[in-house]
């Protein structure tokens, strides 16, 4: 074969960009520390929960769109041996582009006010989410490095012309943030608890949990999620386990590749 046809073949496995959402206290910093070889970005300090001892490796807070830019451009750019970047969270990035884009125009009120209205200042933090996510995609693309974002999650009311109107979980973001974040990843997974009620018959329902938790990844009515690894099921998991290790091929591979370096270690 010769020319453009000859460099067609099967694409190979590539690292995972995911999305992790959930309510606050779900573990959704705790399980992206459990990815391998994490670096994070932090616009939030989230790692409180985390033993001080297992805490990954993580740059200063940000408080403005420069840090990010020049820490994202570290990650991208500079030598390191880190595997997986961790963005924390993009929901309080939301908050410090909005704030960034109204101290260019303090005129503004409000960010619907800002740069003339119209739109336009919404239109400059969604383009600042996208900036987000080509930087992250050429840390995947260039460094091979595994993406994670980490987002909060809200309540939107879902009007589809063919349905009646219902609810469900989803980022807390606006919609024209959200796309970076749902539509360009692999995965987007919603943390939340096992849980099942109790109660007799006639009687008021109570939530019981056991604290473990699960990952849905899969399409579902009640809250925003997806896979590309035909994955149908919700994933258990305990703290300090990421359920995607096991099933993810990119994952697994960089799995099987720490474990001899634990044993020799160990030896």
């Amino acid at each position: 074969m010769t020319g453009l046809i000859a460099t067609a073949g099967k694409p190979a496995d590539r690292p995972v960009l995911v999305t992790l959402c959930g309510d606050s206290g779900m573990g959704k910093t705790s399980l992206a520390a459990a990815f391998p070889k994490p670096i994070f970005i932090r616009a939030e300090d989230g790692m409180q929960a985390i033993p001080e001892g297992q805490r990954p490796d993580a740059f200063p807070l940000i408080s403005t769109s420069k840090q990010l830019w020049e820490q994202l451009g570290a990650v991208i750019h500079e030598p390191h041996e880190y595997q997986t970047l961790v963005i924390d969270s993009v929901t309080a990035l939301e908050r410090m582009f909005i704030a960034d884009v109204l101290e260019q125009d303090p005129k503004a009120k409000s960010i619907n006010q800002a740069l003339g209205g119209y739109g336009a200042g919404v239109a400059a933090v969604a383009a600042m989410h996208a900036r987000v996510r080509k930087g992250a995609g050429l840390a995947n693309e260039r460094r091979g490095m595994h993406v994670v974002f980490v987002a909060h999650a809200d309540v939107e009311t879902m009007r589809l012309p063919d349905a009646d109107d219902y609810m469900r979980y989803s980022l807390r973001l606006p919609p024209k943030s959200m796309p970076p974040y749902v539509d360009d990843v692999d995965v987007v997974g919603f943390v939340r608890l096992v849980t099942f009620t109790k109660g007799d018959d006639g009687e008021r329902k109570k939530a019981i949990s056991t604290g473990d938790r699960e990952l849905v990844c899969h399409a579902v009515a009640s809250n925003v999620s997806k896979n590309r690894y035909g994955l149908t099921e919700p994933l258990p998991f305990k703290a300090g386990e990421n359920p995607l290790m096991a099933v993810i091929p990119a994952l697994r591979a960089a799995g099987q590749t720490k474990q001899p370096q634990r044993q020799t270690k160990d030896e």
